[in-house]
């Protein structure tokens, strides 16, 4: 975005921790002011008391505002706020000044503006730079001030605008260089605050920066009830150039929520706490030493941009705040995720792993009658009851349409949304305002404090209308559905749809300056089975059309209205159920993300009698000419079936030859709660034991459930009806849990406590589940957090469950640093639980070098694999403790002593004299650019090498147990080819290359990759290597791939775990792991031999495929160049932060095809060469310290 002021503060703040002024309150408190210096000469006569109204100060007392802006200057503040933090009609109302808005707001800013510039002028023009505050009013858009009526509001978001644009427009007439929203509370009052600032900017033809900061209760939501992410969904629209954290808390209670906030925030990130919490008295007591102490933690953990205070805080607060800053580094902002994030109370992002998006569709007057019903007689309370049993549901955004003839639309709108927001189980999602009226949606959004969705606008009215919509909407940060309707009607045909939405995309990308993933189009979803000839291919012309849509315009997102497709089987619930499964089963595997459908009463695809799924299917892609006819034969059959009670007399036929376990694993299947308990009684004494119903039917019903899910036959809703129905059946079973526990001897008495944890930012877990079983067959009762999870987390779930031992597990090379971190937290909150670590990226060295000094309260242990972890734990937790830990102590100081004794390096500058030098012959590609490749499991199983698994497992030896496990583990790759043979994903890229010195630049210079070199002679020879060395230095090629077999199998693995069977979980997660190394190996061949064609089979080398974080290249964060050159998200794969993959089974790297290329591993790294590698990686030391240790 162009600014016309601030751009070297943007610039300043990547560059260095920029320091914010101090309160203004308490220093102006400290003056002890009277009433008489308040009104001043100017309101000596004023009819209202003006004491405690700070903002009228820079009219009446204008010097004791400007002196507090100097002390904060001569501080060391690099941004000073204006003193208009109340500067608006509504808080100025309660004096009687609500007329002087403007040029309070004026004022402020040309006082504090007049401070900055002497101040520069005196230090020789060194830049300061002011900050235009805007503080919002105490009267709330989402929040009532009434106990009886939730829709009652004290402030309109009309009355907001207009004294927010006021003060905004003084602000920037006064010379401020950016406004600050702060102190927000309530998201949509932020919002109100953002429209008007917009607007005063277009009126004044200046445009400045935008800074927001939010306080949050002790919960970590705001007090409207937004998460932090929620929160930053919400606002990101509006581009704000930092977002940050005030008030609300000390430096202290802030860390958790700045830490998430920072790691997620694709912009800058400031901090300014109290200065403690308030006493007894309202006053806070830190000192400025021990605020300095805290905050330097933030800046320590390059959390921040920009620091500063807030209550309590005064002149030699920021000093010493200043001085801690200075010496540290700024936060590194991340790259902006290409994705659509909406919002309710809590965040939803749209992601392929959520595989579809169901919108609730009850709360629509057009669609169902007794939701009219219900808000015609105003019965709200019941209304609003569906929307809350849709949530409970599955749903997970909620529709609202008012458009009936009869009723006042916009009014309703306005009146359900704030009842919406009153009741947090339905406000936690998104809400998508659906109206064919633009006053219903102009009303709508004044009262949607997340980001919504509006659906709909089209082309109907013509481009102009079209785009003045669009921004509006963008303007008040909501997605929106785009029909596929232009001026010439609505599309029916493949090539309109194609026209239309390729028309709508390039207007609302290029002229409106839509976000492409704030787009969603809805290509029409049409009746079918009409007996209308032309309406035979609505339904695969908009499947069709959803593919196009995914192919051709990038980030959009795709939608449609599910029942319009069985308008002409009106009466027959069953059938047009039965459609609307088919049809989402179809549209999912082409792309749409989602639709709107009654949660409740979506059908599982297999759910569907065979010869009705193949007539509807007929139906749906036309493909023959008597589909319709037999479909309404279908239809008529099972509507008389129904009516005579054939159905349900064949249902009970069916029931009664079923034994009681069968029954349960269809209820969990089906997701049938009722009568559940009686039928899990009969299932225990058919089984004999409570434990055998687990193990049995309800596993085996989770199992299905979980099968079908991932094959996109069940869906979200339903999934969850389904875990409620295990759910009850396991409580019901949990007593005669117990008594079988109790009966067996051991009362369920633990020898211990471990909390596991794989760390945040690491997706990999088969090791943590192995300790994780292998601990609980030792006695010891386990807490698995999962994976990716945070510090805090670990160390709250540590201290909660009194916990004996910490474990914690990471493969990738960042979540060492992570590790280091939780050490580092373990230390600060005085803990002295024993940590555990382990992992491949792992090593005895290490920790002792780098993770066991940020614990000396505690101890740190390596630990190599999970069979010596019961061992390592006893001991840890024995009576002999402090002996064994006295011995690990002694043992890692030798190592340190060790390490900082090795200087056996070469110097950068003669290793890479001594680089490998090689004759190039290279082969031109078959082709070039993105390949997909086709693999199934079954391609890939021929490929898999066994011995690892093995090795995972800790079975050596042709042993009983290998057989059962190998036997066990070809059951599972069986049970894939069944059921998700084509779950595999394969992405190549073939590229042209060369290399410049230690970097391969690939494609023409769009992308560079940085190699390592070893510092050390390799393999006894005279040369040291580096992955560059095998490309020529001109006219040379290169290969980057992606492959998964995580695709369909994640959702599996988490049904197993979801229900308690840990080793088929285990299973699943290592038989994935070596699929997809199988998968790799057998991609490589089919590249080297058919598409780049640089190997006959004839013994030719296949050259080398090393992956990203393996020792030939151990930087995990080249992984996000090759994304950059060729996107992984096609292939299902997401990275997190850290550079690790998710699904974990999944793999990533380059191909080489010099004959002569080899794998090697880097080893150690020189300081100089690490100073070399991140310069040549635009990186700072410390930032290269997390991706390479």
């Amino acid at each position: 975005m162009d600014y016309d002021r601030g751009i070297d503060l943007l610039q300043a703040m990547h560059e260095r921790i920029v320091v914010l002024d101090g309160a203004m309150g308490t220093m102006v408190q400290q003056l002890g002011l009277t009433e008489e210096d308040f009104r001043g000469t100017r309101f000596a006569q004023w009819q209202h008391s003006l004491k405690g109204c700070n903002d009228v100060l820079v009219l009446t007392c204008p010097e004791a505002i400007y002196d507090i802006h100097r002390a904060y200057l001569d501080a060391g503040a690099d941004i000073i706020e204006t003193n208009s933090f109340n500067a608006n009609a509504i808080s100025l109302s309660d004096y009687g000044l609500e007329s002087y808005v403007g040029e309070i707001s004026r004022e402020a800013a040309s006082l504090a503006r007049r401070a900055a510039d002497d101040w520069s002028c005196r230090h020789g023009n060194v830049r300061r730079w002011v900050a235009g505050s805007m503080g919002l009013s105490n009267r709330s858009l989402s929040i009532s001030p009434s106990v009886d009526d939730p829709s009652v509001r004290n402030v309109s978001w009309d009355e907001l605008v207009a004294t927010y644009k006021v003060q905004a427009a003084g602000l920037i007439a006064g010379g401020v260089d950016m406004l600050l929203i702060e102190t927000i509370f309530d998201t949509l009052n932020a919002k109100a605050a953002l429209w008007a600032a917009s607007a005063a900017m277009e009126e004044m033809g200046v445009r400045v920066p935008v800074m927001v900061s939010v306080t949050l209760t002790e919960s970590g939501r705001i007090l409207s009830g937004q998460t932090v992410e929620a929160f930053l969904a919400s606002v990101a629209y509006a581009c704000p150039v930092c977002v940050s954290l005030n008030c609300g808390f000390g430096a202290e209670g802030m860390m958790e929520w700045l830490s998430q906030l920072s790691a997620i925030a694709p912009m800058a990130v400031g901090a300014y706490p109290n200065a403690g919490l308030p006493n007894e008295m309202g006053e806070y007591d830190e000192t400025p030493e021990l605020m300095a102490r805290h905050v330097a933690r933030f800046i320590d953990r390059r959390l921040v941009n920009i620091v500063g205070g807030c209550c309590g805080s005064t002149p030699e607060h920021i000093r010493l705040i200043a001085k801690v800053a200075a010496a540290g580094q700024p936060r590194v902002v991340p790259q902006r995720q290409q994705l659509l994030c909406l919002s309710g109370l809590e965040a939803v992002k749209v992601t392929p792993e959520r595989n579809f998006i169901n919108i609730g569709e009850r709360c629509n007057v057009a669609g169902s009658r007794k939701f009219l019903r219900l808000i015609s007689e105003g019965n709200y309370g019941e209304a609003l009851s569906i929307a809350r049993k849709q949530v409970e549901n599955g749903a997970q955004i909620i529709d609202i349409n008012m458009d009936d003839a009869m009723l006042d639309a916009p009014r309703e709108m306005k009146h359900f949304l704030r009842l919406v927001a009153s009741d947090p189980d339905v406000a936690r999602v998104p809400v998508m305002i659906d109206s064919s009226k633009w006053d219903v949606i102009e009303a709508g959004l004044k009262e949607l404090q997340g980001k919504g969705i509006v659906n709909s606008i089209s082309l109907k009215d013509g481009e102009e209308k079209f785009i003045e919509r669009a921004k509006y909407i963008k303007g008040m940060g909501a997605a929106m559905v785009v029909m596929a309707f232009d001026e010439r009607g609505q599309a029916d045909t493949l090539e309109r749809r194609k026209e239309i939405c390729g028309r709508a995309y390039r207007l609302l990308t290029e002229a409106a300056g839509v976000e492409p993933t704030d787009i969603i189009f809805d290509p029409n979803v049409l009746a079918i089975a009409t007996g209308i000839e032309e309406h035979n291919n609505y339904a695969a012309d908009f499947l069709h059309t959803v593919e196009w849509i995914k192919k051709n315009l990038p980030g959009a997102k795709v939608s449609g209205g599910v029942s319009n497709l069985s308008f002409s089987l009106r009466g027959n619930n069953y059938v047009r159920e039965a459609m609307h499964a088919v049809f989402l089963y179809h549209a999912i595997s082409r792309g749409l993300d989602m639709a709107i459908v009654n949660a409740a009463a979506m059908m599982p695809y297999d759910d569907i009698p065979q010869d009705l799924r193949d007539v509807i299917e007929d139906v749906i892609f036309n493909r023959s000419s008597d589909a319709t006819d037999r479909l309404i034969a279908a239809a008529a059959e099972i509507k008389e079936r129904q009516a005579g009670g054939t159905v349900v007399k064949e249902a009970v036929d069916n029931e009664a030859r079923l034994t009681a376990a069968q029954r349960l694993e269809q209820m969990v299947v089906r997701g049938i709660t009722d009568g559940i308990d009686a039928v899990a009684e009969g299932a225990m004494q058919e089984v004999g034991s409570a434990f055998g119903v687990i193990d049995g039917p309800l596993m085996r019903g989770m199992d299905t459930v979980g099968r079908l899910f991932g094959q996109g036959k069940m869906f979200l809703p339903q999934v969850v009806k389904s875990a409620r129905a295990m759910k009850q059946a396991v409580a019901w079973l949990n007593p005669h849990i117990e008594a079988e526990r109790s009966s067996s001897g051991d009362g369920g008495k633990s020898v211990g406590c471990m909390v596991i944890a794989t760390v945040k930012g690491d997706v990999h877990d088969i090791g943590k589940n192995i300790v994780g079983v292998v601990m609980r067959c030792n006695g010891f009762r386990v807490i698995d957090l999962g994976v990716m999870v945070p510090g805090e987390d670990i160390i709250k779930a540590a201290v909660d469950n009194n916990a004996d031992v910490v474990a914690l597990s990471g493969l990738i090379t960042p979540s060492l640093d992570e590790m280091c971190r939780v050490a580092r937290l373990m230390e600060e909150r005085g803990l002295h639980i024993p940590l555990m670590v382990g992992g491949a990226t792992t090593s005895e060295l290490h920790t002792a070098v780098k993770i066991a000094p940020e614990y000396p309260a505690g101890v740190v242990v390596h630990t190599r694999d999970a069979a010596a972890m019961p061992g390592v734990a006893a001991r840890l937790i024995s009576a002999g403790r402090d002996e064994y830990i006295a011995d690990v102590r002694k043992h890692q100081a030798e190592l340190r002593q060790q390490y900082a004794e090795a200087k056996d390096l070469l110097p950068l500058g003669e290793a890479r004299n001594r680089r490998l030098r090689l004759d190039f012959m290279p082969v031109v590609p078959a082709e070039f650019g993105i390949v997909d490749i086709p693999v199934t499991v079954a391609d890939a199983a021929k490929y898999i090498n066994w011995k690892p698994f093995f090795t995972a497992w800790q079975v050596n030896g042709k042993t009983e147990e290998m057989a059962k496990l190998e036997n066990d583990a070809q059951c599972m790759i069986d049970m894939l080819e069944r059921e998700v043979n084509d779950s595999i994903r394969v992405r190549v890229g073939l590229w042209k290359a060369y290399s410049d010195g230690d970097d391969i630049v690939v494609d023409d210079g769009r992308v560079r990759l940085q190699m390592l070199r070893q510092q050390h002679i390799d393999g006894g020879g005279d040369c040291t290597l580096s992955l560059a060395d095998y490309i020529a230095q001109h006219d040379d090629y290169i290969g980057t791939f992606a492959v998964t077999a995580g695709t369909g199998i994640e959702w599996v693995i988490e049904r197993y775990k979801d229900c308690g069977d840990d080793y088929h979980a285990l299973l699943l997660r290592t038989v994935a792991d070596r699929l997809a190394e199988a998968a790799t190996e057998l991609m490589h061949q089919l590249v080297a031999r058919q598409y780049w064609g640089y190997a006959i089979d004839d013994g030719t080398s296949m050259g080398i495929r090393p992956a990203v974080g393996y020792p030939s290249m151990p930087d995990q964060s080249l992984i996000f160049e090759i994304d950059r050159l060729m996107p992984l998200a096609p292939t299902g794969i997401t990275i997190t932060e850290n550079g690790a993959m998710y699904p974990a089974a999944s793999t990533c790297g380059l191909m080489i095809a010099h004959p002569l290329s080899r794998y090697f591993m880097i080893g150690a790294v020189g300081d100089d060469q690490r100073r070399d590698y991140a310069a040549r990686r635009g990186m700072t030391a410390d930032e290269l310290q997390k991706w390479l240790r």
